[in-house]
């Protein structure tokens, strides 16, 4: 599968899954659920940024289990909206959900972060004459989205680019403009590196943006930047394939500039320390060759999912999504240019998604 079936699933923000992919050998599943035909339907939304490996998945476990996963790309922000009122059978979120979500969340059942791949956030360009590798510095990145950096040839982006033929050219901002994880794990990254904007936009999957154009989900923001010259946005590595875009390589903790490469990515992710909850961010990680603005995105269920409200056939169905998730669909994410979660945070998930339940009983 290539590019051509990125191109085809990623392109809606609200799919309705249930085409059968192509045959593949993912019945090696991390447990019950993704082999055995189970069949009706779920509901999910949230996150644009694993919505391209989410499609993909759906529709090999549609032809695994018999069950249509309806997922919408609605952004972060909506998925753990949906997820805490009950109007879906499991949320998506690039980040992890704060103290107050998941209070929130407690009032229908115990929340459950599951972690499914890594993915990084790239810094999309579409500037004259600029090579793909632009070396760019947390520093000089938060200043070029606080509108203080206004041109492509700027004495902070020519330092670091000795010998650059740099374009005396106007640079268009383009960000999200809705409640969007791919936001929080990005201006986490920036006030790592920004006092200036951890004093002011701050770190939210909204924020009070200082210049440029918002568009909605990883693809508006993919769309602004190809339709402006001298356009720059974050968007996640697959949707910067899908588009062709440059993408900057990004100084790190270590003070290596680093591309986004599924190796980069999965780097982000090499000996992190992870809560028991799961609830964690690898954003700017101290690992020599890691990317630094990459993390995993994460699916939301309920511990008890039919005490929370959701029926025993549809909480059969998302447990089996699950293993599906952590088993087979762990080797179709690096197709997708999503990195497999490390082992131990692997068994860790698959750990959590044991223990689910429907009215006290183990799924």
């Amino acid at each position: 599968m290539g590019m051509r079936k990125l191109l085809a699933f990623a392109a809606c923000s609200a799919l309705v899954l249930g085409a059968v992919a192509c045959g593949s050998d993912d019945n090696k599943s991390s447990g019950g659920g993704s082999s055995k035909k189970i069949g009706g339907s779920i509901n999910g939304a949230g996150a644009t940024f694993p919505q391209p490996v989410y499609d993909e998945w759906a529709a090999r476990f549609k032809d695994q289990s018999g069950t249509t996963v309806n997922y919408q790309g609605i952004g972060s922000g909506g998925g753990v909206a949906q997820f805490t009122a009950g109007t879906v059978d499991f949320g998506a979120s690039d980040s992890a959900m704060t103290d107050e979500e998941v209070a929130a969340a407690k009032k229908k059942g115990e929340p459950v972060h599951v972690p499914t791949v890594f993915g990084a956030v790239t810094v999309s360009y579409n500037a004259e004459g600029i090579d793909k590798g632009l070396k760019l510095d947390g520093a000089t990145v938060a200043d070029i989205f606080l509108g203080k950096v206004k041109k492509w040839n700027d004495a902070a982006i020519a330092k670091q680019n000795s010998g650059a033929k740099l374009p005396d050219q106007d640079i268009t901002v383009c960000h999200r403009s809705d409640e969007s994880g791919t936001t929080k794990l990005f201006t986490t990254f920036l006030a790592a590196y920004s006092p200036e904007w951890k004093k002011g936009p701050g770190v939210d999957k909204t924020v009070k943006w200082p210049t440029g154009t918002g568009a909605k989900g990883n693809d508006g923001v993919a769309a602004c930047v190809k339709q402006n010259q001298g356009g720059v946005g974050y968007v996640e590595q697959a949707f910067a394939l899908q588009n062709n875009f440059k993408t900057a390589d990004v100084k790190n903790k270590s003070g290596k500039y680093i591309p986004p490469t599924l190796e980069s990515t999965s780097a982000a992710g090499d000996g992190i320390k992870v809560p028991a909850d799961l609830r964690f961010s690898a954003i700017d990680s101290p690992n020599p060759g890691a990317y630094p603005i990459a993390s995993a995105t994460f699916l939301l269920v309920y511990q008890d999912m039919c005490k929370a409200g959701i029926a025993k056939k549809q909480a059969t169905a998302v447990k089996g999504w699950l293993d599906y998730a952590l088993g087979g669909g762990q080797k179709v994410a690096p197709e997708l240019q999503y990195a497999a979660l490390p082992d131990a945070l692997h068994t860790d998930a698959q750990s959590k998604v044991g223990t689910l339940k429907c009215n006290g009983s183990a799924l």
